[in-house]
């Protein structure tokens, strides 16, 4: 939404799968927000904290607002639960509504939508990393398989 919590760990996390794979120069990864709250801060402190904690960094990512051409640059369109989903196909072309997808659907395990922590404790930002992690995996062997 903001792009300080969810999206730029999620960048993180996935960034540092793609390294650890040798694949970072296959990837043209970015996070955005729907909403431009926070355009040019830094990830969520608590975020961040937690992130490091787990050996991911934030450090580099700034809040941006997703933008007309993210929708034709990139493959996928990431969405974090489906509030972020139907704001995404309201800013883009009925032509690239295939291209957004709910994250969680690169996860097993039933859970639909990553649940922002903004507003709770640190619990919170662990259980999103929990998600994340899965999701990052799941991706990360989607995208992999089909190329």
């Amino acid at each position: 939404m903001g792009n300080i919590c969810r999206s730029p760990t999620a960048e993180g996390v996935f960034r540092h799968l793609i390294q650890q794979a040798g694949l970072a120069e296959q990837f043209d990864i970015d996070s955005a927000g729907t909403h431009a709250f926070h355009v040019n801060s830094a990830a969520d402190r608590r975020a961040a904290a937690a992130a490091a904690r787990r050996g991911y960094s934030l450090a580099d990512i700034r809040a941006r607002r997703v933008q007309a051409e993210d929708f034709e640059r990139f493959d996928f369109i990431i969405a974090m639960d489906r509030d972020n989903s139907a704001a995404l196909a309201q800013l883009s072309d009925p032509s690239y509504h295939h291209k957004i997808r709910l994250f969680m659907e690169f996860a097993p395990g039933g859970e639909s939508e990553v649940p922002d922590p903004y507003y709770g404790g640190a619990a919170g930002f662990e259980r999103v990393l929990d998600l994340v992690e899965k999701a990052s995996r799941g991706l990360l062997e989607t995208l992999t398989r089909s190329c």
